[in-house]
């Protein structure tokens, strides 16, 4: 299966990629869609364990954010699954990472978190982890959709009978057990000492249970906005500048806090708003997290292609290599496996930790930046201030997957022969100049288009986009 496909479902669009799906509830994503995902996923599990001779029944942790739509996604693909006689452990509300850190600690056969992430509030879906937390790779992700079209279940004896169906339990136990994990690398008394204060705003998503009991085991003076695990999202998902002007505001309200942290619905991304309520932007996440885990352990650093330059200095000063990928955290995950990176993550506020777990990770992102104020005994803005300074705009735009294709081909032709420019092609296209890159793809979760330029100068940022957009 490519990276992404566009699956028709009644005439509407679902967007289907190496870890999962996603679609627009009453459209394309359906509690019939998501009941033959879960029998799609439970097959391809249950003759996995055919194949190897293991008798027993395929075990899933199964969570989800709290997107309004969740208790009916949820009930559908637990459903699908338990009818091809696969068990699942419901772990009910949690972060993403939560769910597949539980997954890891149960030795469960598979992981399934009900969360379209960033999308709008219209958005569900269904993404299906491997036992270690990893997505899935793009032939596995085509055993399922295989599945999902030619349904074998539907055959007589593909459902299992009241004799082996699968069980249903609950674990309540998957935000105390994160914690441990997360917390286990850190020196927590020496961060608890500084008594911070902190405003966290967790959008009333899936980080409202578990980020509370975490702040309060790092002593932390905790300031909760939207913390209320209700689905109510007080602001659009995505955690953009845009869109979380009130965590800024209530941090210069608040005067004295070290730090303001934004969460998206499933908690696996993470931004920074320093202690002046500054929005210090997505890409600061990874850049904060590979500088603290630099200062104690330096090594290899694997980020996607539209991740900021940053990681690269970082890693060079501490002596290191940064290893870039396309965009998506499967592939991100998999070339850190690889290579036995120590840090690694996306630009849009996912930290990643071979030591918890192999997710971005909102928890292990505050903890990593209450860690580095410790070590270092400096302001947030202090610190920000010695990184290198580059300008990153993004922007998107709606179109077809074809579309999108035809404005890549187009900039890999007006390029490819230009001195001092290197043309990459793993995912989109990316232009790289001395003085700037800018990458234009197709999004792996959205019928859009994404656009990213990164400069020294804000000036620079605009010539290399203009470049792009005379292209449309």
């Amino acid at each position: 299966m490519a990276k992404t496909e566009a699956l028709q479902v009644g005439g509407a669009t679902l967007m289907m990629g190496v870890s999962g799906l996603r679609g627009v509830i009453g459209s394309s994503l359906t509690p019939q869609v998501a009941m033959e995902f879960g029998q799609a996923f439970g097959w391809v599990l249950m003759m996995d364990k055919k194949a190897r001779g293991a008798g027993e029944r395929a075990v899933v942790v199964i969570g989800r954010d709290t997107r309004l739509s969740g208790p009916m996604i949820f009930g559908a693909v637990s459903a699908g699954l338990i009818s091809v006689g696969v068990d699942v452990v419901n772990v009910e509300i949690a972060t993403t990472p939560s769910i597949a850190i539980m997954g890891t600690f149960l030795k469960a056969d598979a992981s399934c978190v009900i969360t379209a992430s960033h999308n709008p509030p219209m958005w569900n879906g269904i993404k299906f982890l491997r036992p270690d937390g990893r997505a899935y790779s793009p032939d596995r992700a085509s055993l399922i959709k295989k599945a999902y079209n030619e349904k074998p279940w539907t055959a007589i004896g593909g459902l299992a009978d009241i004799d082996h169906i699968g069980r249903s339990t609950t674990d309540s136990r998957v935000h105390a057990n994160h914690i441990q994990i997360v917390l286990q690398y850190f020196d927590v008394k020496a961060i608890a000492q500084k008594r911070y204060k902190v405003v966290l705003d967790s959008i009333n998503g899936a980080g409202c249970i578990g980020t509370p009991m975490l702040m309060g085991k790092l002593g932390v003076e905790l300031i909760h906005m939207n913390g209320e695990a209700n689905g109510q999202f007080a602001h659009m998902p995505e955690p953009t500048k845009a869109n979380l002007t009130s965590l800024c505001e209530k941090v210069k309200q608040v005067g004295d806090a070290a730090v303001g942290f934004a969460q998206d619905p499933d908690a696996d991304r993470l931004v920074v708003v320093d202690e002046k309520g500054t929005f210090i932007g997505e890409d600061y996440t990874v850049a904060l997290a590979t500088y603290a885990r630099m200062l104690v352990k330096p090594g290899t650093v694997v980020v996607n292609l539209a991740t900021t330059r940053m990681i690269d200095d970082i890693a060079k000063k501490f002596g290191q290599t940064c290893i870039r990928t396309p965009v998506g955290e499967a592939n991100v995950t998999a070339k850190m496996a690889e290579v036995n990176a120590v840090i690694g993550g996306e630009g849009g506020g996912g930290a990643i930790d071979p030591r918890v777990g192999m997710t971005r990770d909102s928890f292990l992102g505050i903890v990593m930046v209450l860690d580095l104020l410790t070590r270092t005994g400096k302001k947030l803005s202090e610190i920000v201030a010695e990184l290198p300074q580059y300008v990153r705009v993004s922007t998107k735009f709606e179109c077809t997957r074809e579309q999108a294709a035809v404005l890549v081909e187009k900039a890999k032709a007006k390029f490819a022969g230009e001195t001092n420019a290197k043309v990459n092609t793993e995912d989109g296209v990316k232009i790289d100049w001395p003085e700037g890159w800018v990458q234009v793809r197709a999004s792996n979760t959205e019928p859009i288009a994404r656009m990213v330029a990164e400069a020294k100068d804000e000036a620079t940022v605009k010539k290399l986009f203009a470049r792009i957009e005379s292209l449309r």
